[in-house]
């Protein structure tokens, strides 16, 4: 009787295909496990579990992995497959756009947008809302997250323009800690001059985006792509109507919105809670 995971019967995916060239690479080599660790100094249960596919490597180790085998960026690129590949169907369509947007506009309900996320938050969020997935899928899914940011690196950056609710900022994600080090994020990422950020205060009662998230990606075509999440789904919009309503429910929401000053008023004074926080811990 044939095993169901026999590797010749098995559908290949870029997670298993890095780990059998890293295998191959690493045979070919006449190194075992072990001695190819030490090498580029990783443990060498890292790289086992790499080889069997239980874990992607780090962008960091998959750059040692193309140094050390002399492989021009293969094990990199197999890694961002990979990377988008555990990206639910439903969200590959908008993570594809962001990077060719000109300008991306994001409304978040109750989180920190997720280009504006440190690597704590993102993590603290990923181990609430997955509590089944081991702490190598969560930190997987944390780098995916902080590969998105690579938006920001381009010559040719987008505009990016966020409403955060206030409840993203009154909710400790993470705790104390974690909160300081992601508004710490998000006074030194509205410096920039492509990045603008509002908060909508709870003072503000209720609003059009009540309960759901919302990006609008714009392509230098000047065509839009909406997207709106919810819990565990998501819908992306490339209806003309339904894009012109959206950015309307985007547009009252900013016109909601505390201006730049206030909004950086604000944001420090939840730095000071969470100060005062952490000194009492």
């Amino acid at each position: 009787m044939l095993e169901l995971n026999n590797e010749a019967d098995s559908k290949p995916t870029p997670r298993s295909l890095l780990g059998r060239r890293l295998r191959r690479l690493r045979e070919k080599a006449e190194l075992s496990q072990r001695a190819l660790a030490e090498h580029v100094g990783y443990p060498h249960t890292y790289i086992s579990r790499v080889e069997r596919g239980e874990q992607l490597p780090s962008d960091v180790l998959a750059e040692d992995l193309d140094t050390h085998f002399a492989t021009d960026g293969l094990f990199a690129e197999l890694l961002t497959m990979a990377q988008d590949s555990s990206i639910p169907d439903y969200g590959r369509v908008i993570v594809d756009s962001e990077d060719r947007a000109v300008r991306i506009q994001v409304f978040g309900s109750s989180l920190v947008p997720g280009l504006l996320q440190t690597e704590d938050y993102a993590r603290a969020l990923f181990r609430a809302s997955l509590p089944r997935e081991s702490e190598e899928q969560i930190d997987e899914r944390v780098e995916t997250r902080m590969r998105r940011k690579s938006v920001f690196e381009k010559d040719d950056k987008p505009l990016f323009w966020a409403i955060m609710d206030e409840a993203a900022l009154r909710r400790p994600m993470g705790g104390a800690k974690c909160m300081k080090g992601q508004i710490y994020h998000l006074l030194k990422a509205v410096q920039a001059p492509y990045i603008s950020l509002q908060v909508l205060p709870f003072a503000q009662g209720e609003h059009p985006l009540l309960g759901g998230s919302l990006s609008l990606l714009t392509h230098r075509s000047g065509a839009t792509i909406g997207y709106v999440e919810s819990f565990a789904s998501g819908d992306p919009v490339e209806s003309p109507s339904r894009i012109l309503e959206l950015t309307q429910r985007f547009d009252i929401a900013r016109s909601k919105a505390l201006p730049e000053n206030e909004t950086l008023d604000m944001i420090r004074d939840y730095l000071k809670g969470y100060d005062d926080d952490e000194d009492d811990s």
